[in-house]
């Protein structure tokens, strides 16, 4: 671990549970970082309700856990999606497949090739990138695909420039080699690409790593007094345990 004993110092540690949330500095700028244990955390990704309505926020996710009895430990935005909220790439959710997979470049963040396909199955969670999950076509419970790649292979997507002027508030997630580390971050300011990449290869060393969105990244993290209000969102990520 390349710098985990200098950030020690600056970790806020969150409630126990599935997800262990904490804010750190890295390279001047600061983050909200939210782990979890995808062998024992139960992460899934909410679109719709049973009636087809885009479920879109916080609340509104954690009013239909709570009539399951269930809690919601920590949620993100997960993917980026059209005016309609649908999702603009691959999307499963529930071993249903709403969207397909998208392999072309385009427009945009998302056609920034390479970009990859976050895949949860049964006791692990993988940032794949997309050509890669074309090619293996892994059995994902859940998925979303969304763009670009941050880090590929412990490399930095090859298209970030050091120098770049772009800033936005940004949120994604790393994924360990066995799948079991699953990292979510979000920025607590502007960052460019390759801070944010930098962050998940450099400060948090994971192998791969995927952005999902800048500008209307929220987050919903219980262990550090935070939920993100706004406009309705497209796909979430959300750990989810029981309510008692």
């Amino acid at each position: 671990m390349r710098v985990w004993a200098a950030l020690a110092l600056l970790l806020v540690p969150g409630i126990a549970g599935a997800v262990e949330c904490r804010e750190l500095r890295h390279d001047g700028n600061g983050y909200a970082i939210c782990e979890v244990d995808a062998r024992t955390a139960d992460i899934r990704l909410f679109l719709e309700d049973d009636a087809g309505q885009v479920i879109g926020t916080f609340p509104a996710l954690e009013a239909r856990l709570s009539e399951r009895g269930e809690r919601l430990a920590f949620a993100m935005n997960a993917g980026m999606y059209h005016g309609d909220r649908s999702p603009v790439g691959l999307y499963r959710e529930g071993g249903r497949e709403v969207q397909g997979l998208i392999t072309r470049a385009g427009p945009g963040n998302f056609g920034l090739l390479p970009n990859g396909v976050f895949c949860i199955r049964d006791g692990r969670a993988d940032v794949i990138e997309t050509m890669r999950f074309a090619r293996e076509e892994p059995d994902c419970r859940d998925a979303s695909q969304s763009g670009p790649m941050l880090v590929i292979d412990g490399e930095l997507h090859p298209r970030f420039l050091p120098d770049s002027t772009s800033r936005y508030v940004r949120n994604g997630v790393g994924t360990s080699e066995d799948g079991a580390r699953v990292v979510f971050a979000i920025s607590k300011g502007a960052v460019t690409f390759h801070e944010f990449g930098r962050l998940f290869r450099d400060a948090l060393d994971l192998p791969q790593a995927l952005y999902f969105d800048g500008n209307i990244s929220r987050l919903h993290a219980p262990a550090l007094g935070r939920s993100d209000a706004g406009l309705p969102m497209g796909p979430i990520v959300g750990v989810v345990e029981r309510g008692d």
